[in-house]
């Protein structure tokens, strides 16, 4: 593929000043964006009538309409176009306005050019995952409608049976089922007819004449006779006679076996987002991330440092229908210290402590309609927990610095590496807030416990660095692939990926060598290479602070880089900034 048949992501700039909608464009160009432009709200809205836009940027205040009209019409338009709304006199009521609209951010002017980069990027990755859900729910859809024309093509078994549970009578399909001549079964009691791996059928009959309630679709599997091994989809309802009286029961059974395989090849298909694996743990996990999912319940997501806890959590955000539309915000409360911390969640007002020279939105204000993600949960101080437990009961809070209590409609997902319930035992974290963030408990698998995932993983991100990387169809060699399914992996699924991201990068064979692999994979047993106990509980380690701070400056501070330097996980890095009192407000 040429330089010219990639697909630029679209950027329209909506900005009434013309130098800083020139300079826009031009920082957005540089990023390799194809970039429209226009002055005002018309001029918007005939660039919106043409192909759809990625992301649109847009000044509130324009000539006859405003930022929140673009806002507006960009998501009527095209529901996936992700705003960005830019404003030169910044307020609260704006600012909770465009966030309740569907904006992804509120910036205040002056905007640099890095700042408007880094929330132009942000923002493509959000339409990405939304683009990629689409795509998801568009693939699901057609299974659905093929499993529903087989559904509706399997012809039903009918079975009645008396009071005494005596088989009345059976049709044909029933017949053809069981592999019986046409009323042979007739007057047979039903217990010899099912038994073995049929007895659930007998057992919803009983219940059905005991109660007198239907008993509907639940599932059996069976080996049958000269039938094999069927996947029946079973009801059992009352039997009524003449005068409504109850006279028995009708057993309707349903083959699908068919759909079964389906529905089986669908799971083995299924991924959320960048989440890879068809193991039976990780299928537990989908499903189950599935039905959270649909709930705004608070989800509790447990893991050790890279197994993909943030991942998990934007799934379950992006699959709600509802908050999916709402903004999704995360907040890494190992990184920050307690006080900054606390401004960021809940925000401040104008003087309440030195350099708070105006209003400041927090996170749970900015989540509004939509879900915050507190990872790495465990880490923050008892005064923060008290808060947090209260915006949990009461979905209200204060801000830094004042007394009047902000209303907020936010689904709270926590993530953590820590045993929660352990130190809450131990005092070290309120048994309140534990029990109100423990509503509903996902489990991430390490992955040495679900290896089977692992060559699924190796080729997810074969094809990514291929693309990335521009090569062609570079993969692994056996012994290397031997050596990483040897692996003991204490980095789970983010060590994978940066160790084949350094493969790719420093391979220039036709297939990736050992020799390409980090050295600390080579020459020794690798389950000697577990996370020391510093390591996993976010100890301070070796890394001096001086080490720490020139790997920060030489990255701009891009927390993924500099961890990979390192040799650590990104929790073991946040960590040991917050015991060395680093932090990039500091610098």
């Amino acid at each position: 593929m040429s330089a010219d048949d990639i697909v630029k992501p679209r950027v329209l700039v909506v900005e009434d000043e013309a130098v800083l909608r020139l300079t826009f464009a031009e920082f957005l160009a540089e990023e390799g964006l194809e970039v429209s432009a226009a002055q005002n709200y018309d001029e918007a809205v005939r660039e919106l009538n043409g192909p759809p836009f990625d992301v649109v940027v847009t000044d509130i205040i324009l000539e006859g309409k405003t930022g929140i009209d673009v806002l507006r019409l960009a998501h009527e338009q095209f529901p996936n176009t992700v705003v960005i709304v830019i404003t030169g006199e910044p307020n609260v009521e704006t600012a909770a306005k465009s966030v309740r609209l569907g904006a992804f951010e509120y910036l205040a002017k002056p905007v640099t050019g890095r700042e408007l980069k880094r929330v132009v990027r942000l923002a493509l990755d959000r339409k990405r995952i939304s683009d990629e859900r689409d795509q998801f729910a568009a693939q699901l859809d057609i299974y659905r409608r093929e499993l529903e024309a087989i559904f509706n093509s399997v012809n039903e078994s009918i079975i009645t049976v008396d009071g005494t549970l005596n088989i009345r009578q059976t049709n044909a399909a029933a017949d053809t089922l069981l592999s019986v001549s046409a009323g042979e079964l007739n007057g047979k009691p039903a217990d010899r007819v099912f038994s073995g791996d049929m007895t659930p059928v007998l057992d919803a009959l009983k219940r059905t004449l005991l109660s007198q309630r239907p008993v509907t679709e639940f599932s059996v599997e069976a080996n049958l006779p000269r039938s094999g091994t069927k996947v029946l989809l079973v009801s059992a309802v009352p039997l009524l006679d003449a005068e409504n009286g109850h006279s028995g029961a009708v057993l309707v059974a349903r083959d699908v076996t068919h759909v079964s395989r389906l529905e089986k090849e669908l799971e083995d298909r299924q991924q959320f987002g960048n989440i890879v694996g068809k193991s039976r743990r990780m299928r537990e996990v989908f499903q189950l991330v599935e039905n959270v999912a649909a709930t705004d319940s608070t989800v509790l997501i447990y893991g050790e440092s890279g197994t993909g806890k943030e991942l998990i959590a934007s799934a379950i955000h992006y699959g709600n229908p509802t908050r999916s539309k709402g903004p999704f915000i995360k907040v890494n409360c190992a990184a920050l210290a307690d006080d900054i911390l606390e401004s960021e969640l809940f925000g401040h007002v104008k003087g309440a402590f030195t350099g708070a020279v105006r209003d400041r939105v927090g996170r749970f204000e900015a989540a509004d309609g939509g879900t915050i993600l507190l990872d790495e949960i465990g880490d923050i101080s008892f005064r923060l927990q008290q808060r947090l437990l209260r915006v949990l009961q009461e979905r209200e809070f204060e801000r830094v610095g004042d007394t009047r209590p902000i209303k907020v409609d936010v689904r709270v997902i926590a993530a953590t590496n820590r045993d929660l319930a352990a130190r809450a035992k131990s005092g070290q974290f309120r048994e309140d807030l534990y029990y109100r963030l423990n509503v509903l408990r996902i489990q991430l698998p390490p992955l040495r416990e679900h290896a089977e995932d692992i060559p699924l993983l190796v080729d997810h991100f074969c094809k990514r660095y291929n693309e990335t990387f521009k090569k062609d169809g570079l993969g692994l060699a056996p012994e290397t692939m031997d050596i990483i399914m040897n692996h003991r992996w204490p980095g789970n699924v983010r060590e994978l990926e940066n160790c084949l991201e350094r493969a790719f990068i420093v391979c220039h064979d036709p297939v990736i060598l050992p020799r390409h692999l980090p050295p600390e994979m080579l020459g020794g047993d690798s389950s000697s290479q577990s996370l020391g106990h510093d390591d996993a509980e976010g100890g301070s380690g070796s890394d001096s602070k001086e080490r720490i701070l020139e790997v920060l400056r030489r990255t701009d501070w891009n927390m993924a880089k500099t961890a990979r330097i390192l040799g650590i996980a990104r929790n073991t890095l946040y960590q040991r900034m917050k015991n060395h009192g680093i932090s990039r407000e500091g610098q």
